[in-house]
């Protein structure tokens, strides 16, 4: 039996010689990243500079955004040293910290589109109280609380996975994952396996129920309203929506993956979706927010072009 003291390093059986080519998936996957970092940069640069779009829907966007970058800079860096290595370690408190960093970015994520689509549901049916409703200490509280609650909850079965005494050091993903290294434990883990229900239950299912909620209430008023109403609702919900059913496909099947056997699923399918939601989530949430929102579009055009 080993200690947890004892394991220094974890070993990633998931990644697999593929020659020269990682040369070219370096440099994709470089691409990829620069991408991401210079949309999130400009649209919250373009939203913090504009005086006009000092709302709480930008700036909740701006929250939205900042975890883009927190969440693609916890792993594409360490993705992109796995890639050109020849071996596939880790050190055992650079894994728990990227662990805590792709957990809390997950349910930061869902949080923040709950609280957008608060602020739409609010916008759109009460749309005469909105300022009153949601003003600016009301959104500086709903943004702290997005941030620090997750911290606060996530650093608990981070913590119970660095004290656990482990058999082994091999962990099949190409990144680290706090519930394949509770895995390893050579006591039981029941506890620890029920809290991690509970914090998915918490992060993902009741975000979801109040998102399901407001739209709701959303397509009720847009059926009975007018058609500005619906012209708004289209605008600022479409982008949203497709946010969120982007990103709960590719967490749902990361949930599923770490709680079940998937041996069956091919590997590389296995790996593209597990890293789906932590790739294409950080670059699509720019370009859908940026091309489909007209005032963002249209200060972008004056940033970049000049035309003040």
């Amino acid at each position: 039996m080993k200690n947890s003291t004892q394991v220094s390093y974890f070993i990633f059986v998931a990644y697999f010689n593929i020659g020269l080519f990682k040369y070219l998936l370096f440099v994709i996957m470089m691409f990829f990243y620069a991408l991401i970092i210079c949309a999130n940069v400009l649209l919250v640069v373009v939203i913090c500079v504009n005086r006009s779009l000092h709302e709480p829907m930008y700036l909740f966007l701006v929250s939205l955004f900042v975890n883009e970058l927190y969440g693609s800079t916890g792993l594409f860096p360490f993705l992109l040293v796995q890639i050109l290595s020849d071996i596939h370690t880790v050190s055992a408190p650079f894994c728990f910290l990227q662990s805590f960093c792709l957990y809390t970015y997950g349910a930061i994520q869902f949080i923040n589109l709950a609280v957008m689509s608060y602020d739409r549901y609010l916008a759109i049916c009460y749309p005469l109280q909105y300022n009153t409703r949601m003003t600016s200490n009301k959104v500086a509280v709903l943004i702290a609380l997005t941030w620090l609650f997750p911290y606060f909850i996530t650093a608990v079965p981070i913590f119970i996975g660095a004290s656990l005494q482990l058999c082994g050091n091999i962990i099949d993903k190409v990144y680290c994952n706090n519930y394949y290294v509770v895995k390893l434990a050579c006591s039981e883990t029941t506890v620890v396996y029920f809290y991690g229900l509970f914090i998915t239950c918490l992060f993902v299912f009741c975000p979801l129920m109040l998102i399901l909620y407001t739209y709701m209430r959303i397509l009720k008023v847009c059926f009975s309203g007018s058609k500005q109403t619906r012209q708004k609702a289209v605008s600022t919900c479409t982008p949203h929506l497709a946010s969120l059913i982007n990103f709960s496909f590719g967490g749902f099947f990361e949930i599923v993956q770490s709680r079940f056997d998937l041996s069956s699923v091919p590997v590389m399918l296995r790996i593209f979706m597990s890293l789906y939601f932590l790739t294409c989530q950080p670059i699509l949430n720019p370009l859908m927010f940026g091309l489909q929102m007209s005032k963002i579009r249209s200060s972008c055009k004056s940033l970049i072009f000049g035309k003040m």
